[in-house]
């Protein structure tokens, strides 16, 4: 029997930089994947198919839509869905690929097969030819989770369908329905409205991206309506059918009047939840509370010592840049480190155009716990760059301590927000007031100064607007 000083079950991008931190702090490592690729739900059906779609999508419809006003003609540009596809795969399988690699130069032992809890220090591993048990010091559960439904939705993956299903379409729908105005369903919506479907958007919430700040949900909106999406919010779905070729719908609107939709296919986005299926717990001793998340405290201990569970698995958002915070955390804790994750300063981000971008505390939870704060805004169209790229949608919103000036949130939309939300991130990891970032240079022309703008702003004092 194979001997472990850490194993880990799960290779998303938890599990993968947990097995690769536990390495590289020389603890004898092994990590155990069901599927056939590692990387996970991330890298396999979820953040990297996903983009990937949204990329090759967007440059269709700047083609259509932009091109001729750049000065390039394009005659003829159409579809060719078939190859969308095909690329979306070749990025998946390099990146999956990529994880391979890391695990060989780690030295980190991969276990192909179904991992599940023998007792607290013993792992069983059942793949289709054999059957193995493994000896582990401390176990990391990182079994991330899957898409959640409604009780009365029947998925059955062909009209009815996940964001999985979603990503590997075989047509184009003529109209998508989709259940849930959060970050899945509102990417994929775009990615399918840009090659010409018919996109109806139901949210059972008075807004879209409900847990983000208010403005973003409204600019984010108006913006995707304009693109063609319809919204109905306030709909609480009540009834979804496949009567063969098509999809009906039924909801009641926010007056409980019945509304009924018809697409051919309709996208189930109603968030995710934990994945624990038959992974043994109960066999280990390992508490999981009523939303089916593993208990932890806050050094992602379970009530089992020397297992820890992190990710989608446990409390708190299902991101993937999470995810790898409390595998590093966990392998830290695990060789005796004592190292920290301030939750407050994880990103949240949706990859629509324009993309949204947020850290901190929005307006509405600075207002329900009583702080004091000044707020700062800019327009993205007042920024040459933005003119010069004709990406003029959006704004960027600075939320600061009306006393001490510290950066208390940090909310925007507009081009490339997703990668500028990390000079926030660092912003408000040293503390920063909005005062040292108006302070520091921002190159000119770039997208980056509308957060120096926006500080500015704070105090009345912005340049350009």
């Amino acid at each position: 029997m194979s001997s472990y000083d850490v194993t880990v079950i799960g290779s998303g991008p938890g599990g993968y930089v947990a097995a690769i931190r536990c390495a590289q702090l020389g603890l004898k490592t092994a990590i155990i994947e069901k599927y056939n690729t590692l990387g996970g739900t991330c890298l396999n059906v979820g953040c990297i198919p996903s983009k990937a779609l949204l990329d090759s999508s967007h440059h269709y419809h700047d083609a259509v839509h932009h091109f001729e006003k750049h000065g390039i003609d394009t005659k003829e540009v159409k579809v060719n869905f078939e190859q969308m596809i095909a690329r979306k795969e070749e990025v998946v399988s390099q990146t999956s690929g990529g994880i391979n690699f890391l695990m060989d130069k780690n030295k980190v032992d991969v276990y192909q097969g179904f991992g599940s809890f023998k007792d607290a220090t013993h792992i069983n591993i059942v793949s289709e030819d054999k059957t193995e048990t493994i000896e582990s010091k401390h176990t990391i559960i990182a079994t991330g989770s899957k898409p959640s439904t409604l009780p009365f939705i029947s998925l059955d993956k062909k009209r009815v369908i996940t964001s999985t299903e979603a990503l590997s379409m075989k047509e184009i729908p003529k109209h998508l329905v989709v259940i849930g105005g959060g970050v899945i369903g509102l990417e994929l919506g775009q990615v399918y409205k840009r090659l010409g479907s018919d996109v109806s958007v139901i949210e059972y919430m008075p807004k879209i991206i409900p847990t983000m700040d208010g403005m973003l949900s409204k600019e984010l909106q108006k913006s995707l309506k304009k693109q063609g999406i319809k919204f109905y919010t306030s709909h609480k779905v009540t009834s979804v059918e496949n009567t063969g070729e098509t999809v009906k719908i039924t909801a009641d609107d926010k007056k409980g009047k019945p509304v009924e939709f018809e697409g051919d296919y309709c996208l189930v986005s109603v968030g995710r939840r934990p994945y624990t299926d038959k992974l043994g717990l109960e066999n280990a001793g390992v508490k999981v509370n009523e939303r089916g998340q593993v208990e932890t405290n806050d050094h992602l201990q379970t009530n089992v010592p020397n297992i820890y569970a992190i990710g989608d698995v446990v409390k708190g958002a299902m991101l993937a840049h999470k995810a790898e915070e409390e595998g590093t955390m966990a392998a830290e804790i695990i060789a005796g480190q004592k190292p920290h994750i301030d939750y407050n300063l994880i990103p949240g981000v949706v990859y629509t155009w324009p993309e949204v971008a947020a850290v901190g505390k929005t307006e509405e939870q600075l207002k329900e716990e009583g702080v004091k704060y000044k707020a700062g805004s800019f327009p993205m169209r007042a920024l040459g760059r933005a003119r010069a790229s004709m990406d003029i949608e959006g704004q960027i919103k600075v939320l600061a301590h009306a006393e001490t000036d510290e950066i208390l949130g940090m909310h925007m939309i507009g081009a490339r927000a997703a990668d500028m939300i990390a000079e926030a991130v660092i912003a408000m990891e040293f503390r920063a007031s909005a005062e040292d970032v108006a302070r520091s240079s921002h190159a000119h022309p770039t997208f980056t100064e509308a957060i120096k703008e926006a500080c500015l702003a704070v105090d009345g004092r912005a340049i350009h607007s």
